[in-house]
């Protein structure tokens, strides 16, 4: 890592550290007790715990499972509507006045009908973070797609290019990099969303984790599952960002 880089990364870490020791010294000052607030060590400890326990790991891979079904199909709507909106009148006149209806709404007052409609188990949670992260994709490859310019297509559909091939080969390239980052927000949007649908009806995964210790008053194994799923939104937002300069590499901005 260059200079360039490193200089960020260490002044972005500061407010995390910052945090982390004031978790520390608020719990170590005796003001509240260790079932309202445990320390970081004590917090620490049970997530190693944690992490060799089969059930625990289990309703993690249970999360993760219905985080990437969910997010998968809503990249394949919000990409395919995205393209269609953008490269189709049609498909404008249909499709944006339905993203400028459903878009402010909030896609967790569906969670109610999605039970009612597909039950309680993986469903309904994949049916929610799907209404909630195709909307950034769509728009962001909207976006994209619409601002590609027309001098690009002219000039492959005069080199050759079949009509039928433009999009694939024209104007999705030119709109990764918008894609990407409706990508980004969708990830992080569907971390959210899981979660929440977890601790609102679910017999497992970590929001179940989350819901049952707080029944039971185990403070430390709340704060395991909040770790937890800020940690695995973590490492899903670095290989996203890996996976951007993958896709990106012959873009200035990825130079």
């Amino acid at each position: 890592m260059n200079k360039s880089r490193r200089i960020p990364a260490i002044i972005g870490a500061i407010p995390i550290v910052l945090i982390l020791a004031a978790w520390q010294g608020l719990a170590m000052s005796g003001r509240v007790s260790e079932s309202q607030l445990p320390s970081l060590y004590a917090v620490a400890l049970r997530f190693l715990e944690q992490m060799a326990s089969p059930a625990f790991l289990a309703d993690a891979g249970v999360t993760l499972f219905r985080l990437f079904v969910g997010f998968f199909i809503a990249l394949v709507l919000g990409i395919g509507l995205g393209l269609a909106a953008a490269r189709s009148r049609f498909g404008a006149a249909v499709i944006v006045p339905l993203v400028r209806v459903l878009g402010p709404l909030p896609k967790v007052a569906l969670y109610p009908a999605f039970i009612l409609l597909l039950g309680f188990d993986h469903a309904s949670k994949v049916a929610l973070v799907v209404a909630d992260a195709t909307f950034p994709i769509l728009l962001a490859t909207l976006h994209g797609a619409s601002t590609v310019e027309p001098k690009l297509v002219w000039s492959a559909l005069a080199a050759g290019t079949p009509r039928s091939r433009i999009v694939t080969s024209i104007v999705l390239p030119a709109a990764m990099p918008s894609i990407l980052t409706g990508c980004r927000i969708g990830l992080v949007i569907s971390c959210v969303v899981v979660f929440l649908a977890e601790m609102i009806t679910s017999t497992d995964g970590l929001g179940h984790q989350l819901v049952i210790a707080s029944r039971s008053f185990i403070t430390v194994d709340m704060f395991v599952a909040l770790i937890a799923i800020s940690l695995l939104g973590l490492v899903l937002n670095f290989l996203l960002g890996r996976a951007r300069k993958f896709f990106l590499r012959g873009f200035p901005e990825e130079s």
